[in-house]
């Protein structure tokens, strides 16, 4: 994996360019970096002012961690309720976007799960299930 520039090589790159010495690829070819990297680094400096590295990566928290009542108080409410459906309400309602993987992880971190009932599978045709698997409550195990 390469190692990143020094904060030297980088403040010599944005005087070059912010004196008025050399164009951004002028200074890119005089200091042996790519013109993007020089680029990326000039803009950085004149949009925030800062000369420090941005830093890569890193943990981004979750959107649907921030509606956590609200997600747990729609699973009490409604014990039909699908992933999907509950997906599309929070978009509806708080203009969060989430797959039901997303859901699926918060719920199973709560503790919920989707359960299948047995008394569905008996009581409809095998060729078609009328009702989808809803939320159920599962004890902790930890």
């Amino acid at each position: 994996m390469p190692k990143a520039y020094s904060q030297d090589l980088r403040d010599r790159v944005i005087d070059a360019v912010a004196i008025g010495e050399e164009s951004r690829n002028g200074a890119a070819k005089r200091f042996g970096v790519s013109a993007s990297c020089a680029i990326k680094w000039v803009q950085h400096y004149e949009r925030n002012g800062s000369r420090r590295d941005r830093g890569t990566g890193g943990h981004r928290p979750s959107a649907v961690r921030q509606h956590r009542v609200w997600l747990l108080s729609q699973a009490d409410a409604d014990s039909s309720l699908t992933l999907q459906s509950l997906c599309e309400r929070l978009q509806a309602e708080h203009g969060v976007r989430a797959d039901p993987g997303i859901l699926s992880r918060f719920f199973q971190s709560e503790g919920i799960s989707f359960k299948k009932k047995r008394v569905a599978y008996r009581t409809g045709s095998t060729g078609r299930r009328a009702q989808a698997n809803s939320l159920v409550s599962t004890p902790e195990t930890h």
